[in-house]
């Protein structure tokens, strides 16, 4: 399987080791920068290429990495067909996956320990997307408004409640 990268100043450390750790094990790596440290690099110009690479190549899944990892998640979400997840533990890398059918994944290069984040995204690989009816509904209610820009219906049991009442 091919995995898409893409990182900022912050992440390249966790990147780099990444491509070696995703080649020893069996995967496909396509590094989309950076590819030298930059302090004032801009994590949209790496990150939506990952995304946009993720996209265009179907099977594939990709990885996105900054300091925190919520700007490099938010930007992975602009990018059509994209479900990003941020994964701060294993559960959340596997709840991405099963609930979500997120196909990339954000970690914070900053906030856990190389090994740790290694086996976030080691779980996000090797977790399948469950398939549930109910996730599968939300996922594309998602992708209808990505499409349309039309919100769901309401459910029944919120008619004459909030604000579209």
């Amino acid at each position: 399987m091919r995995v898409h990268l893409g990182s900022d100043h912050a992440g390249l450390e966790l990147k780099d080791h990444l491509v070696g750790w995703l080649r020893e094990h069996g995967f496909e790596p396509v590094d989309h920068g950076p590819f030298v440290y930059d302090a004032l690099d801009d994590y949209p110009v790496f990150c939506l290429r990952a995304a946009a690479g993720v996209v265009a190549d179907p099977g594939s899944l990709g990885v996105v990495i900054g300091g925190s990892g919520n700007g490099e998640q938010i930007a992975a979400n602009k990018v059509a067909g994209v479900r990003c997840a941020l994964a701060w533990s294993e559960e959340t890398a596997a709840l991405g996956r099963q609930h979500n059918d997120a196909n990339v994944v954000s970690v914070g290069g900053r906030m856990h320990s190389l090994e740790d984040m290694t086996r976030f995204v080691e779980v996000f690989l090797t977790t399948d997307f469950s398939g549930e009816e109910r996730h599968s509904r939300r996922i594309e209610m998602l992708a209808a408004y990505e499409s349309t820009g039309d919100l769901p219906p309401l459910p029944d049991s919120a008619l004459g409640h909030g604000p579209d009442a």
